[in-house]
C-alpha cells in the first residue's frame, strides 16, 4: 500500500461486497466487538482512476509518459492459517470495542481495516512494458475511526461508518529490461454510508469464524497478525424483524474519497 507518490487527489473506487455470517441472538443489549469480511466482485466496478491524479512521467521507466489511465482490480483471499479461515475474503475490517446500545437503540464502536488483498483483472500497459498492480495496506498502524450502529429491531438495523485507510499500490512487471517492483502509497477513507443495514444473523449463504486466527496483514502472502472471528453483527444482511434475512440489496456507495470528491458506483452488499 522504493515509496513513490504524486500530489493531488487520485479517485479511487471500490465496489464492496459483504459475505458474513454470524450467530443469531434476539434482542442482544451488546454488539460484541470482532471482524467483519469483505469480498470484492471482479465485473471491473473496482478501479483506480488516476486521470485527474496521473502517475508522474518517469515512473514506469526513463522516459515513460504520466499514466492517465483506469486499473481495474478483483480481490484476492487473503492468506490466513488455518486455512481458508475466511473464505475468499479480500478485505478485513475489526470492531475494535464492544458497543452497547442506550435506551434510544444506539451504540458506538471504533473500526479499523486490518487486511486488503486486490490485484489487476487485466495487466496494464505502459510504454515500459505490462505490469501487475496489486493493493495492500501500507504498514499495520492503520486510522481508527468510528461506527454508528442503531437497532430498528431485536434481529438487525442500520449501521453509518467513515473507514480511513492508507493503501499500498505495487506495479510489478511482466516483461522488460527491469524486474524492480514499483510503488505508489495514498491516504483514502470509505465515505459514510447512509442506509447499510446488519443483522444479528445471516442469511445463507454465510461465513462464521469462531476463535483467533492468523491473517496476512502487510500483503507478503504470509499470515502474521492474530486476528479475533465474528461476532453477532453481520453487515450486509438486512431482516425485517422476523425469521427471514436476506442480503441487502438496497444501492449503497463505496468509494475512497482522498480529498476532492470521489467516483461512486452503487452497488449492493
Amino acid at each position: 500500500m522504493a515509496r513513490q507518490s504524486s500530489s493531488g487527489t487520485s479517485f479511487i473506487t471500490f465496489a464492496l461486497l459483504f459475505l458474513v455470517a454470524l450467530p443469531a441472538a434476539a434482542a442482544d443489549s451488546v454488539i460484541r466487538n470482532g471482524i467483519d469480511p469483505w469480498i470484492t466482485g471482479d465485473e471491473g466496478r473496482t478501479f483506480f482512476d488516476f486521470s485527474t491524479d496521473p502517475i508522474p512521467s518517469g515512473f514506469f521507466c526513463g522516459g515513460s509518459p504520466a499514466f492517465t489511465g483506469r486499473v481495474t482490480f478483483k480481490g484476492e483471499p487473503i492468506a490466513t492459517s488455518p486455512p481458508d479461515a475466511l473464505g475468499g475474503a479480500d478485505t478485513i475490517v475489526q470492531r475494535l470495542d464492544d458497543a452497547r446500545f442506550d435506551e434510544r437503540g444506539v451504540a458506538y464502536t471504533r473500526v479499523q481495516v486490518r487486511a486488503l488483498s486486490f490485484s489487476s483483472i487485466e495487466p496494464v500497459k505502459t510504454a515500459c512494458g505490462p505490469f501487475q498492480v496489486s493493493v495492500s495496506l501500507d504498514g499495520p498502524q492503520q486510522p481508527v475511526t468510528r461506527m454508528k450502529i442503531v437497532r430498528d429491531h431485536d434481529q438487525g438495523g442500520r449501521y453509518l461508518a467513515a473507514i480511513s485507510l492508507g493503501v499500498r499500490i505495487a506495479f510489478t512487471p511482466l516483461a522488460g529490461k527491469s524486474s524492480e517492483r514499483l510503488e505508489l502509497t495514498r491516504s483514502a477513507t470509505f465515505p459514510v454510508l447512509s442506509g447499510a443495514f446488519w443483522s444479528t444473523r445471516p442469511g445463507n449463504p454465510g461465513l462464521t469464524r469462531e476463535g483467533f486466527f492468523l491473517a496476512d496483514t502487510d500483503g507478503d502472502g504470509k499470515p502474521d497478525t492474530f486476528l479475533p472471528g465474528t461476532s453477532n453483527f453481520a453487515p450486509g444482511w438486512r431482516s425485517g424483524g422476523d425469521s427471514a434475512v436476506e442480503p441487502d440489496a438496497s444501492p449503497t456507495q463505496h468509494c475512497i474519497d482522498a480529498g476532492e470528491g470521489c467516483h461512486c458506483m452503487n452497488c449492493a452488499y
